[in-house]
């Protein structure tokens, strides 16, 4: 019997050894464009693709999914053909299906290949396919390795210019369709669906010479960075310098070269200058200015490139990572054998999610400016086709830190697509058990309980933000079934149960902020150690409210109901066994700790009194041995400072970010106390904080069908600005009179504003 073909392909040079690693696939294909002629054509495959035409990069995809649901991405290739004949190529990354052996985010199946279907051409049995073996992809790390992208690769002389139209691919051979039952449409990659998100922007940019370390090159490592000369390292040699992106920067890193056989070139990449390794903590470092090159030195992941010495100044081989790599600084050693190598080029091309930034905050604050743009760029490096938690180190999507980027982007852009598709990405994670996985897509199990509580703050902030019904109903579901999983795990007293642990010891991880009195336990309050956390319950609380309002808004009524009766018991426990004689909210029952975060969410969730959580959070702000909120929670302490009347604190929270400014941070780090990622967006907040608490500008019914408008006012002399919203931007302006702002708001057509 003979079974159809697909339109998915392969290469039939395929070995058990290739199966087993990441590869790059390389495929070629001539056609014939007649001028208006219908150019689109659909892309996709298993794992990832670099589309050229004509030798110019078109597109990089697909997009994020899982194993069910594998995303093809429609383009329209007129602007890169032209009349005639015309060369597509395709550079395919594939990963094993193992876990481990790949990136964690790119779920990939049993069955690699190349899609490509249009009116100018499909493939089929005619495209020309290569495996590229001189490029081998390493773990970054022992242990946790949760990319896989950095290169050792060589210069192979068959490959220079393969995606030239004159290049001889005449030994190559012919790509295989993979018949039907290989690539069954139910199943992932076959179940192709319409990419959600737009396409990444791709802009060119030029490093500079870092000034610090002595070069007496400097003038030819100057031009090669500005792309107005060469630099040629003579033979047995060994140069060096750093180039300098002048911020934290996500991009594809660009190399060419000539000449060098013999040679090698690493590029390190790295977020900033470190001093020396925290011996406590392997594989973490201690921070200082982070352009303080004579203390400390640049640590970070490498790309090691062996040149084939085959090319000449006409034609140099290139050099270009498959994947956009992060980086502050690029390092770059050249180390040359018996010939001289000659480096033509060495650049990049910045890459992320097309954030389009209309919010404008002008405050009598010049720190909070700058704080304005460090946040921006932040959010910026933290978005691609997924939110991340830090592009450097892992570029994964957790939602504890996903509900606050989107929160972010929601006040500076109105821009929602990227917000959806997580929504949707966490929900496809549901365990049996309720429970969501903490971060997705991911090909790994990964479990902190109070982080699928997040999940439902994040989907009240876009009912708020953007009023859309039939979200909630699609997605309430999901919330339901984490709320069960919470109100089967509870103690006889009521209150969440020990339902995680330390990270890898148990199950589960309860991680709740990165306190440093925490450190031993790993970001969980050691009162998790014998029982119950505080926090968890807390959490739960103010997710069953805010689940209580999304019935409501659907009709649920009863449900919403349910939910605010259930909140009303755990918070009945709470103040029985976990608050002490003094009102504050203990990390557990029993426990003598009260750190901060139980005070700020016993506010947020009305489970102590406004009196009484006023008393308590300042307290915690005043008196030592209380566990403080990190930059992770720093929305959430701003939130209860609000709360309570006690605004006017938060100018001195500020200073966290401002000692970012003062140690020439260009990016929010992870945490004020051990900053590992110097990029993490959950810091932020800014971009929530000026627009919404300095302006006062916030949605006070569901899709900004009305808007309050009440700025704080309590440090400033002035604010003025513009903050977008699905209605249209609001204007405010405000100058501090007799103590009180005189409020100015000029509002879209048709929205309510409310300023009392």
């Amino acid at each position: 019997m003979e079974f159809p073909v697909t339109n998915w392909i392969w290469t039939p040079d395929w070995t058990a050894e290739d199966a087993r690693q990441p590869r790059l696939v390389l495929f070629r294909r001539t056609i014939i464009y007649r001028e208006g002629a219908d150019a689109r054509v659909q892309v996709s495959a298993d794992t990832r693709y670099k589309l050229y035409v004509n030798g110019r990069l078109a597109e990089v995809g697909p997009d994020k999914g899982d194993r069910e649901l594998w995303y093809a991405d429609e383009l329209d290739l007129r602007s890169w053909l032209r009349p005639g004949k015309n060369l597509i190529c395709a550079e395919v990354l594939r990963y094993p299906p193992e876990r481990e052996a790949g990136n964690h985010s790119l779920f990939r199946s049993e069955t690699p290949g190349f899609y490509l279907t249009g009116p100018l051409c499909v493939t089929d049995g005619e495209w020309k396919c290569r495996v590229a073996r001189s490029v081998r992809f390493l773990p970054e790390e022992q242990g946790f390795a949760p990319l896989i992208i950095h290169e050792a690769a060589a210069g192979d002389p068959a490959l220079l210019g393969w995606t030239d139209p004159d290049y001889d691919d005449g030994d190559w051979a012919r790509a295989e369709p993979y018949p039907a039952f290989r690539m069954h449409p139910a199943i992932a990659p076959s179940n192709l669906t319409p990419r959600r998100i737009p396409f990444l922007y791709r802009k060119s940019r030029r490093f500079t010479l870092f000034p610090g370390p002595q070069n007496d090159r400097a003038a030819d490592w100057t031009a090669l960075f500005s792309g107005t000369g060469a630099l040629t390292v003579p033979p047995r040699s060994r140069v060096s310098a750093v180039a300098d992106a002048g911020e934290e920067m996500t991009a594809y890193l660009h190399l060419a070269l000539s000449g060098g056989a013999g040679s090698r070139v690493t590029l390190l990449e790295a977020e900033c200058f470190v001093q020396t390794e925290d011996t406590d903590l392997p594989g973490r470092f201690v921070k200082g200015h982070r352009l303080d090159w004579a203390q400390g030195h640049l640590v970070g992941y490498t790309d090691v490139y062996t040149p084939s010495g085959c090319a000449d100044a006409a034609r140099p081989e290139r050099y270009d990572p498959f994947w956009f790599r992060t980086f502050r600084f690029v390092e770059i050693t050249v180390e040359t054998g018996d010939a001289p190598l000659t480096l033509h080029r060495l650049d990049y091309t910045e890459t992320g999610y097309p954030l389009e930034a209309a919010a404008h905050v002008r405050t009598s604050d010049p720190d909070l400016s700058a704080i304005w743009d460090l946040s921006l760029r932040t959010l910026r490096r933290c978005m691609h086709e997924t939110y991340e938690d830090c592009p450097f180190y892992e570029q994964l999507q957790y939602i504890m830190d996903t509900r606050a980027q989107a929160l972010f982007t929601y006040c500076v852009s109105a821009d929602d697509r990227l917000a959806r598709k997580a929504i949707d990405d966490f929900a496809r994670s549901q365990r049996s058990d309720g429970l969501l996985n903490c971060c997705y897509p991911n090909m790994n199990p990964n479990v902190i309980p109070g982080f699928s509580l997040y999940y439902i703050l994040m989907l009240h902030d876009h009912m708020l933000y953007f009023g859309d019904p039939a979200l909630v109903r699609r997605y309430l579901p999901t919330a339901d079934r984490i709320l069960n999983f919470f109100g089967e795990h509870l103690t006889p007293e009521g209150l969440v149960d020990k339902v995680g642990g330390i990270l890898l010891r148990e199950r589960y991880w309860s991680f709740i902020d990165w306190s440093p009195e925490w450190d031993a336990t790993v970001g969980m309050p050691p009162a998790g150690l014998r029982g119950p956390i505080t926090m968890e319950s807390l959490l739960y609380v103010l997710a069953l409210q805010r689940a209580a309002e999304l019935n409501d808004y659907i009709g649920r009524r009863d449900t919403g109901a349910e939910y605010r009766g259930r909140a009303a018991a755990v918070q009945a426990a709470l103040r029985t066994h976990c608050m002490d004689s003094n009102g504050m909210l203990t990390d557990g029952p029993g426990c003598p700790d009260a750190g901060q975060q139980n005070q700020v969410f016993g506010i947020l969730t009305g489970t102590q009194s406004v009196e009484e959580g006023r008393a308590a959070l300042l307290r915690t702000l005043r008196e030592p041995g209380h566990a403080q909120c990190q930059v992770a929670m720093g929305f959430y302490l701003f939130r209860a400072l609000e709360e309570t009347g006690l605004y006017e604190e938060t100018n001195r929270c500020w200073e966290i970010w401002r000692e970012m400014l003062r140690l020439g941070c260009t990016t929010a780090f992870e945490n004020n106390v051990m900053p590992r990622s110097e990029c993490h967006a959950w810091g932020a907040l800014a971009l929530y904080e000026l627009p919404s608490a300095l302006l006062g500008v916030r949605p006070a019914a569901p899709g900004y069908a009305a808007v309050r408008v009440r700025p704080h006012a309590e440090f400033l002399d002035f604010a003025e600005g513009t903050v977008p919203t699905p209605r249209g931007p609001i204007r405010v302006s405000w100058t501090k009179r007799d103590g009180a702002p005189d409020l100015r708001v000029k509002a879209p057509e048709g929205v309510r504003v409310l300023t009392e």
